[in-house]
């Protein structure tokens, strides 16, 4: 028969969750703590229980030798022989030592010392089961608040939810029953901590994994889930079975399964969503209730996706908040784009707009003749702005474009942009209200310039003088020898000289 020392241990086994063994391991291990406090002695003490009798035991242990080096540890095969004539060396001597001496003092230590150990016992086995539990939905009852934090009783220990794993929109009571998943199990000088959570993704499909039996024989399987709890979660199913409609299953008849798992989460809105293989039409559908008319892939490597939706439409597809498009983005693993059949129109017309805007005519470019802007345009170079993007080594390539020509045109080209820059100061004085004064009869600039005078048009007879006197050799050049168009200039000149002469005795 058990003694009543034994029975006890087992009924702390059994409310411990401790293998009875444990215990009695710590039992005979304070005994010796306890008789080597009272002995002050150095010797090896060995404890040994009886279950039958519940007698603890103590002995001290003595190696046998043949030379004792040791006294405290050791004796001699001759005088073990004495005590057991069959030792040999090698053998160990037990020496038996009183218990019922050790006193209040002793007794007291050892109590420390079980506790201890059953205490690191039960923390050990707590560890041991929970951290391969990580994930798994457990029942647990509201025990009391600390600070922030929820302390709740899952059974075998008590649980904690931190504020960032509690959910947004719920409040807590002491006294309420939750369901929790397993967030982790944490190694603490307090013995083990284990973190639950009603924020994570995991409770949602454990949960659907409870109401629909598909989920939970395989036939249905949840393929992403995308949370923000207490407000929206987005959940992917998909069928292994043909016959079996993955969302019909998940919502039940009447919505009796989804709409237990909503008030489990108090009210949480829940969007069950066909999953699909393909990237393009999974992204239409985990933007529900939102129709998209069309989704088209920016960037495979960074995963982005321009997606078009009708103008009412909009709203809806963003959500409230951006929680929609960010929820499905979550869900699909891809950086969603959203604009609406006007945006894109604006943008389409705005790039058609840029690419058929007409540049700056060549005819507009001073230095260039007419015949040089005929070959541009035929190589189809037919504005400045378009001209001035070519190199040299483009240009050269034209037929009928030299390197002298191409040096002429960079030039112009230089020059129109130059005129272009300074127009805004040359305008300025004009824009601040002040009139310029024109003459038609002198010939004035329009920029506040006064009108011409007489020295003025002398000058610009001799300019044109020097105009036709560069045209008329220009035609000569095309139809006469060097030495022919040298002889008729000089002539010509020497006929104008005279009229010069007049002009310049008016003056």
């Amino acid at each position: 028969m058990a003694s009543l020392l034994y029975q006890t241990i087992e009924q702390i086994s059994r409310e411990k969750h401790i293998e009875p063994e444990v215990i009695v391991a710590a039992i005979e291990d304070a005994m010796v703590v306890a008789a080597r406090k009272y002995y002050r002695t150095e010797e090896d003490l060995r404890s040994k229980f009886n279950p039958e009798t519940g007698q603890v035991d103590v002995y001290s242990v003595h190696q046998v030798v043949d030379e004792v080096a040791d006294p405290v540890r050791e004796i001699s095969l001759t005088d073990a022989r004495k005590r057991n004539p069959d030792i040999e060396v090698g053998g160990e001597i037990l020496q038996t030592k009183p218990t019922d001496v050790l006193g209040r003092i002793a007794a007291q230590t050892a109590k420390q010392v079980i506790l201890q150990k059953v205490r690191e016992a039960e923390r050990d086995t707590i560890y041991n089961e929970f951290h391969t539990r990580v994930g798994e939905l457990v029942n647990s009852i509201v025990k009391r608040m600390e600070g922030s934090d929820i302390i709740v009783d899952i059974g075998r220990t008590e649980a904690r939810i931190p504020k960032r794993e509690q959910s947004r929109l719920e409040t807590y009571n002491v006294g309420d029953r939750l369901r929790v998943t397993i967030r982790a199990v944490e190694r603490a000088a307090k013995g083990p901590q284990v973190v639950v959570s009603r924020a994570d993704a995991a409770l949602v499909q454990r949960l659907f994994e409870m109401e629909v039996p598909e989920i939970y024989d395989g036939t249905v399987q949840i393929r992403a889930v995308a949370r923000e709890a207490g407000e929206r979660t987005k959940i992917a199913v998909e069928s292994r079975d043909k016959d079996v409609d993955p969302v019909g299953a998940c919502v039940g008849m009447k919505g009796m399964r989804v709409q237990s798992i909503i008030r489990e989460l108090r009210g949480e809105k829940i969007d069950i969503i066909p999953y699909s293989e393909e990237t393009i039409a999974f992204a239409q559908k985990a933007l529900s209730p939102a129709k998209v008319t069309r989704v088209q892939i920016l960037d495979p490597e960074e995963k982005r996706l321009e997606v078009i939706v009708e103008d009412t439409q909009l709203s809806l597809a963003i959500g409230k908040k951006g929680q929609n498009v960010r929820l499905a983005s979550k869900l699909i693993g891809w950086n969603i784009d959203i604009k609406s059949e006007e945006e894109k129109r604006r943008e389409i017309e705005a790039q058609m707009a840029a690419l058929t805007a007409p540049g700056t005519p060549l005819a507009e470019l001073k230095g260039v003749g007419p015949k040089t802007i005929e070959k541009l345009e035929a190589a189809g170079i037919s504005s400045i702005e378009k001209l001035a993007d070519m190199t040299p080594e483009q240009l050269v390539e034209i037929p009928g474009i030299g390197e002298k020509m191409v040096e002429k045109i960079h030039q112009s080209v230089a020059a129109y942009f130059q005129a272009l820059e300074s127009q805004p100061a040359e305008t300025a004085g004009t824009e601040a209200g002040e009139e310029p004064e024109v003459t038609a009869e002198a010939g004035g600039e329009a920029e506040g310039v006064p009108a011409a005078t007489a020295e003025d048009a002398g000058d610009e007879s001799a300019a044109e003088y020097t105009e036709s006197y560069e045209r008329s050799e220009a035609v000569e050049e095309s139809s006469e020898t060097p030495v022919a168009k040298d002889e008729k200039a000089v002539e010509r000149l020497e006929e104008e000289t005279p009229a010069n002469e007049a002009a310049e005795k008016q003056e």
